[in-house]
């Protein structure tokens, strides 16, 4: 079963989530040399700016200079747009970072910036998915209102993109949530990472939870993840996402 640990805010939840962080980057690091991990956009970059940079618990353990970092989905947007998540984890983490004294920074990897706007977006994607690592040691994912995560939606229009077999990276088009052009991972990339951890925050949050944890919706995109990729599965959700949810309260204790 999938593993989901329920805090009474987002100050102890972001604790929570660096707590697990650091636990699988210390799991890679044992393994090899980086640890390879992708992170999602919206409110989860503000939990990673309160755990792994806020917190001074977590300022010595935090192994920056190994990490390289993803993007589970991307717009196709300049890096400096509002809307892009590598814009948003620059903000959150990156700047930060700098003034740290002796910090070192994680390896980041982008869209290429240069084709945006040439309707140029299955090369965005292909050029994308040449980046990536065999396989990931840790997805960071979030799930929408509608429950989707990384730019997975559900319904026919986006059908497309769970049926993917053979890119791992595909342009999502159209997208219900604007801007409507998008890259994201694949099913594939999920089904091969050692570690998905979903974060999920607030009472919009609870309908779509009720959903996924208690009727095993796998029409919804977060859902069929955390029902077919279970014993990979974690959720770090606070009191008020999970609000007269049929779940065991508990909360990371390390592994």
């Amino acid at each position: 079963m999938a593993s989901i640990y329920t805090y009474d805010n987002s100050k102890t939840l972001a604790h929570g989530l660096a707590q697990y962080i650091v636990a699988e980057q210390d799991k890679a690091l044992e393994k090899g040399k980086r640890f390879n991990i992708a992170v999602s956009g919206g409110s989860q970059l503000k939990a990673l700016n309160a755990g792994l940079i806020q917190d001074p618990q977590f300022k010595d353990k935090i192994q920056w200079s190994h990490w390289h970092v993803y993007f589970c989905d991307e717009r196709i947007v300049a890096l400096e747009n509002d809307d892009s998540n590598y814009g948003g984890f620059k903000k959150q983490v990156l700047d930060p970072l700098l003034s740290v004294d002796g910090a070192l920074g994680p390896t980041c990897y982008a869209i290429n910036e240069s084709l945006v706007g040439l309707s140029e977006n299955d090369r965005v994607a292909a050029e994308y998915e040449s980046l990536l690592p065999d396989h990931f040691d840790l997805i960071l994912l979030g799930c929408g209102p509608d429950g989707h995560t990384c730019s997975l939606f559900p319904g026919k229009t986006h059908e497309y993109l769970l049926q993917e077999r053979e890119k791992r990276v595909a342009w999502c088009h159209s997208s219900p949530k604007p801007p409507a052009d998008r890259i994201t991972f694949t099913l594939p990339v999920l089904e091969s990472a050692q570690a998905l951890c979903f974060v999920a925050e607030g009472a919009s949050k609870q309908p779509i939870l009720e959903r996924v944890f208690e009727g095993h919706d796998t029409t919804l995109p977060a859902g069929l993840v955390t029902e077919h990729y279970q014993s990979s599965v974690s959720w770090f959700v606070d009191a008020a996402a999970v609000k007269d949810v049929s779940i065991k309260k508990e909360t990371y204790s390390g592994n």
